[in-house]
């Protein structure tokens, strides 16, 4: 049993609750009475209320985000109405702007927006000493805001809305001792050097959280260092703006080389219009499989990036990902967003066309949000902008892209990551381009593909090797003998033996595997290894 329970919801089980290690690194000596519980958003909802007050709990913390909102509002509605003397306190991005607008906030007693790493043990410590809820105005929350809600049942209750102060990240307790034995040896291990971002992107919540700090270096590596020596490998780094600060970059990168194991992977997200020589000659140092980099590219639409206020050098952006391309061994994820606001259908697929020349492994097309807290709305009257009010709420259409179009585009997306992302086609992806668009190519793809199953979800490997074989070469005219060797050849390198039906016609003794490419464009993507032997549904 223990007074605090700090929980959340977690998209699925790989991925830890960063920020809750970090309270529960920094609750002091109420450390030992606080239990961290994670959930995931599929769990039954009685089940985690069961396990939180199996804790006989006098305070729950709950991480709100965009991802597990709808889910935990149901939670702590449930736990008012069992459990109501029990004090719900929320935290996190979901709940830190636009706060009065959200239900989940009505159902809390309190809510702690911004970086909470210190203020909700500050709040802890005056609750679990007065033994309940302060009334306003009382010293829990000085620079507070209190709101009366009212109940079903008639009667008010106070809510209050804490304003955390940005910490000093030199007087926090580092989360990294926090990971368990468990984590390290089957999650994801989400670690930060920085917070902030000096980029100002209208459509990311990044934008409103500046300036950068950097956590004490020595301090930092000290923590990695420990991770290491207790087997761990694999590393999320989830600074907005690694290759900011040059000095640290390579730092990180020298200390990870110098310890470098078989088996470690380190994923960072990078500018991607800075990649100076100094980090360069670190990076073509690690070997295959080693570093994974996001790069944000967004639109290659000079006019949209100016309305957005992201300021990109699209000309050094063309040279560094064909650098990484042909020097390094780097897999490099790549985003581009569907809906921007001035971003016509022809400039985004001129964009996804120009991305792809430039072959990194992975393209996300991602649908824009309107995060709460964003300054993207300040476009909405202009541009037309229409969101859906649910999360995570993506745009419905605005005045470029009506709404049949970015549903086309959102099959696009599906078709694109199940087939060109996977890592289960990469020889046959080339078949599907047309005219030497592969937007136009994997358009005509989405929508037969769609008009054929009826939905872009949920398609099996051999279903997908069956449909692909029947629209190149019925649509596009292909050669069946040449369109089944190039699956065949893409079915084995997941290390299949066993053979399609649809392929036995075609395949032969003369058909001979071509031998699989040691370069990093032919490598199965380590994020996508899911696909290799599993359906590509989600």
């Amino acid at each position: 049993m223990s007074s605090i329970v700090l929980a959340t919801l977690n998209a699925k089980y790989p991925h830890c609750a960063f920020g809750l290690r970090y309270l529960l690194a920094n609750m002091g000596e109420m450390q030992a009475e606080t239990v961290l519980l994670e959930f995931t958003i599929n769990q039954p909802r009685l089940d985690m209320l069961d396990a939180i007050l199996a804790q006989q709990p006098r305070i729950v913390g709950l991480g709100v985000y965009i991802w597990n909102v709808e889910e935990t509002t149901r939670l702590v509605a449930d736990l008012k109405r069992v459990a109501p003397e029990v004090v719900v306190v929320l935290g996190g991005p979901e709940v830190s702007y636009e706060t009065e607008q959200l239900e989940v906030s009505h159902l809390a007693d309190y809510v702690i927006t911004g970086e909470g790493d210190v203020a909700f043990a500050a709040l802890c410590r005056e609750l679990l000493a007065s033994g309940g809820c302060q009334p306003p105005g009382s010293s829990i929350a000085p620079d507070s805001l209190t709101h009366s809600i009212a109940e079903p049942s008639g009667l008010h209750r106070t809510l209050a809305v804490i304003h955390a102060p940005v910490p000093v990240l030199t007087e926090l307790k580092l989360p990294y001792d926090l990971y368990t034995d468990e984590d390290i040896a089957q999650r994801v291990l989400y670690v930060e050097a920085s917070r902030g971002c000096p980029f100002t992107c209208e459509f990311c919540l990044s934008a409103l959280d500046i300036p950068v700090r950097q956590f004490p270096l020595e301090e930092f590596l000290a923590a990695m260092s420990r991770l290491l020596e207790r087997g761990a490998k694999q590393f999320k780094f989830v600074d907005r703006t690694f290759n900011l600060n040059m000095r640290v970059s390579r730092a990180i990168l020298e200390f990870f080389l110098q310890r470098y194991q078989p088996g470690m992977f380190l994923h960072f997200e990078l500018i991607p219009d800075r990649l100076p020589d100094s980090l360069k000659e670190l990076i073509v140092q690690f070997p295959t499989g080693a570093l994974q980099f996001e790069v944000g590219i967004q639109t290659f639409n000079d006019e949209v990036s100016h309305l957005i206020s992201r300021h990109q050098d699209n000309a050094v952006v063309d040279q560094n990902l064909s650098w990484l391309r042909d020097h390094t061994t780097v897999h490099v994820h790549a985003d581009l967003i569907v809906g921007l606001p001035g971003e016509s259908l022809d400039s985004f697929a001129a964009g996804f066309d120009r991305l792809v020349r430039l072959a990194p492994h992975e393209i996300q097309v991602g649908i824009l949000k309107r995060l709460r807290g964003t300054p993207i709305i300040r476009h909405d009257a202009e541009w037309q902008m229409v969101y859906s009010p649910h999360p995570p709420y993506e745009i419905l259409q605005n005045k470029l892209l009506d709404f049949c179009t970015i549903q086309e585009l959102r099959r696009f997306a599906k078709s694109w990551d199940t087939i060109a992302n996977s890592g289960n086609f990469v020889e046959t992806v080339g078949l599907v381009y047309q005219d030497d668009s592969p937007f136009a190519g994997f358009r005509c793809l989405a929508a037969w593909l769609f008009a054929r199953e009826g939905h872009a979800r949920g398609v099996s490997l051999s279903r997908l090797v069956e449909l692909l074989l029947e629209y190149l070469t019925t649509q596009r005219g292909l050669a069946a003998e040449i369109v089944a060797a190039a699956l065949w050849r893409d079915y084995q390198r997941g290390g299949r033996n066993d053979k399609p039906h649809c392929l036995r016609p075609y395949i032969g003794h003369a058909i001979v595997p071509q031998a699989r490419s040691s370069s990093s464009q032919d490598a199965v993507p380590k994020r996508q290894a899911r696909h290799q032997s599993t359906a590509t549904g989600e």
